[in-house]
């Protein structure tokens, strides 16, 4: 559940990240200031401004929420990534009419540039499973788009998983490119064979 939230955290815009941090220190800020310092200064805290108290309470409450629900999600249009777009707008290998017999770029049908053996090691260690479905990785999250009705071309998904996009991280500081390759080789093999 935690790995979700970075996942939703990572795909909010730099704006929205400090408006929520803004709101959620004030709202911190607060609750520590009302519980530690306040009661040690007067020790019948709040007294007889109780009334004063609850309402500033409800008002930084309903502040975070709505805080939360306004921030907490990106406009749509921004939410998706060039790159995202493009995966879901190519037609699928089945959809083309000429299909070459082999290629090294990882098209439709032929050998892969990557190590889809390897790959597959890359896939579960790097948390790919949390998000998307692929059957032959034994995945069945649900963020990220079904990878077995997708079947991405191999430099698809090699830029996918370099540069990130939508709700998807960029990979490319936290893997080498061999393993990028390796993952993008095991994506491809079994959504194709």
């Amino acid at each position: 559940m935690l790995a979700d939230a970075q996942f939703v955290v990572a795909a909010l815009e730099t704006s929205h990240k400090i408006g929520l941090a803004a709101v959620a220190i004030a709202f911190i800020a607060f609750a520590l200031v009302s519980s530690f310092v306040l009661p040690r200064r007067s020790p019948n805290f709040p007294g007889k401004h109780m009334g004063l108290y609850v309402t500033v309470c409800v008002l930084f409450f309903v502040g975070m929420l709505a805080a939360v629900l306004v921030l907490g999600k990106e406009r749509s249009e921004a939410s998706e990534s060039p790159a995202h777009t493009a995966t879901v707008s190519k037609p699928l290998p089945s959809q083309t009419t000429a299909a070459p017999t082999t290629t090294e770029s990882g098209g439709a049908g032929g050998a892969t540039k990557g190590d889809a053996t390897a790959g597959k090691a890359v896939f579960a260690s790097a948390g790919c499973s949390g998000c998307h479905t692929l059957k032959a990785a034994n995945a069945s999250g649900k963020v990220g788009p079904d990878l077995d009705q997708l079947k991405p071309a191999e430099d698809t998904v090699v830029h996918q998983v370099e540069n990130g996009g939508g709700a998807m991280p960029a990979f490319k500081g936290q893997l080498s490119a061999k393993q990028i390759q390796d993952v993008a080789a095991f994506v491809y093999a079994s959504t194709h064979s």
